[in-house]
């Protein structure tokens, strides 16, 4: 597919976007409609569009190619998929009929009933500093794979690049927010899913399997390993670690994070919101087991025709990431193609968009307090509300620009982990809050709590294999955080009164 090809499916996408945005946000772009799309959402809208938040262009291109890992790695994901749903059940269970309880806009909210203002800029702090990080850094990694293959063609210069994708998603969000996002990334995750399907669908054409040829293809291959129970001590691939991983990984990003929350909280009631994230768990495992299955028929479709996994432009590293776009861009036909590049899309943008309108959401209300009675009337709220969402496109724009700055892939995964570890400090004050009944703490000692956990659980992680008799640390690492935490937080606690018991 040439370069004018993808540029030009990529226009008429946008376009798609935007007429969507425009036919929603019409009647309504005020401040309720964009942070809680006017608690009117329907459960099965959110609980299909929250797919395509939860699945960013990162999951899309690297849980294929990592299939085929020089590391062995195999279906060992699925473990942690199989910890994620476990996780969701928890949030549905546990979480969820406390912020509809609360009636909360930011989940954040809780922390300022149960610990203290302190406590609540902090936690509320974490969010915006993982959120920013961690969605600029899924965006870069999607915005290198069109760099290479359409806008170097065209002489674009990167950070124009990232300026027009976060200009594109600014422009179809901005004013309808959350309202806009529901119907939009339920219109992404179609392409998402359908791209999964039709993808499996073309490889097997052709490699002249049909779909029981190819199921038994896959599971006579080298690629279909799913449990590891082999040396707990040092194998970072361990089932046990994978699933306690996956649950508490998914109970602080998805549970305790705006982003993922913000969707739910839009549905009508605490029925309808259990209702979404039961149907949504199941969908999450059927199509990561899909995306599993596309990488290990990517690596049979190279082995057979005997192409090589593509290196890095910089490190000359092989970058199996790029294995998904190098087959689909050069050596399957049109229509393959095309299908790759709208998921790839979606994808990204379904993640990207989510992640602004929450960056957005959670500064107004929880810094601005836009959501507090006596700002609802303010004169130019509104127009406050666009300038933030403006300053958190450019700040991530600025992030981006940052990490291929560095051009350093080590360096910026090093950071990606970095970012993952400050969600520990959230399960830290969320289990205390809801765990010791008895106790508060003192409010200004929180946000030293919260900075030094994460840098006593990277030294524990750094050192693991001489304090723990070789053990190796993997996504469990976030229980380390939180168990810090939350022995911090008890150090400082004091004794509860009433108003503060929740």
């Amino acid at each position: 597919m040439t370069p004018s090809t993808i540029l030009i499916l990529i226009i008429v996408y946008f376009g798609i976007l935007f007429y969507i945005s425009h036919a929603v946000s019409k009647k309504d772009s005020g401040n309720d409609a964009f942070f809680k799309a006017n608690k009117n959402s329907k459960w099965y809208l959110v609980a299909f569009g929250m797919i395509g938040t939860a699945l960013s262009g990162v999951t899309f291109i690297s849980v294929p190619g990592e299939v085929g890992s020089p590391n062995g790695e195999q279906f060992k994901y699925f473990q942690f998929v199989l910890g994620n749903a476990i996780g969701f059940v928890i949030i549905a269970k546990v979480l969820l009929p406390l912020y509809y309880r609360m009636n909360l806009t930011s989940i954040y909210g809780y922390i300022e009933h149960r610990l203290g203002i302190y406590s609540y800029k902090t936690a509320a702090t974490i969010f915006l500093i993982s959120r920013t990080i961690g969605s600029a850094f899924r965006l870069y990694l999607v915005v290198i794979v069109l760099q290479r293959f359409v806008f170097d063609f065209y002489g674009i210069p990167f950070a124009v690049t990232v300026l027009i994708s976060l200009a594109l998603i600014f422009a179809y969000t901005y004013r309808g927010g959350l309202k806009t996002i529901i119907i939009t990334d339920t219109l992404q995750t179609f392409f998402l899913v359908s791209s999964v399907f039709l993808t499996i669908f073309f490889i097997c054409r052709s490699l002249n399997l049909n779909i029981f040829e190819a199921f038994e293809e896959v599971k006579n291959s080298n690629y279909s390993k799913v449990f590891f129970f082999e040396d707990f001590v040092s194998n970072k691939f361990h089932f046990v670690k994978q699933i306690l991983g996956g649950i508490f990984v998914t109970i602080a990003m998805v549970g305790l994070d705006q982003d993922l929350m913000q969707k739910n909280l839009s549905c009508k009631n605490i029925g309808e919101a259990q209702k979404n994230m039961f149907t949504f768990t199941g969908i999450f495992v059927l199509i990561n087991i899909f995306f599993l299955s596309v990488g290990a028929l990517l690596y049979i479709y190279a082995n057979k025709n005997g192409i090589e996994v593509p290196t890095d432009l910089v490190t000359g590293k092989p970058r199996t990431d790029l294995l998904f776009p190098e087959i689909a861009f050069n050596h399957l036909t049109l229509i393959p193609s095309i299908i790759f590049l709208l998921g790839l899309t979606a994808a990204t943008f379904a993640t990207t968009d989510s992640a602004l309108t929450a960056l957005t959401t959670s500064f107004c209300v929880d810094f601005l307090g836009m959501d507090k009675a006596e700002n609802l009337n303010k004169p130019n709220v509104v127009r406050t509300r666009h300038f933030v969402h403006i300053a958190f496109s450019f700040l991530m724009f600025l992030v981006i620009i940052f990490f291929n700055a560095i051009n350093d892939s080590s360096v910026v995964g090093m950071i990606f982990r970095v970012a993952s570890y400050t969600y520990g400090p959230l399960l830290g004050l969320y289990c205390f809050g809801l765990f010791v009944k008895s106790k508060t703490v003192k409010d200004k000692f929180v946000p030293i709590t919260c900075l030094l956990s994460p840098a006593v659980t990277y030294f524990i992680s750094e050192n693991s294999k001489t304090l723990f008799f070789g053990y190796v640390f993997d996504n469990e690492l976030i229980i380390v955080n939180g168990l810090i935490t939350f022995l911090g937080l008890l150090l400082i606690s004091k004794n509860a009164t009433s108003e503060t018991r929740f």
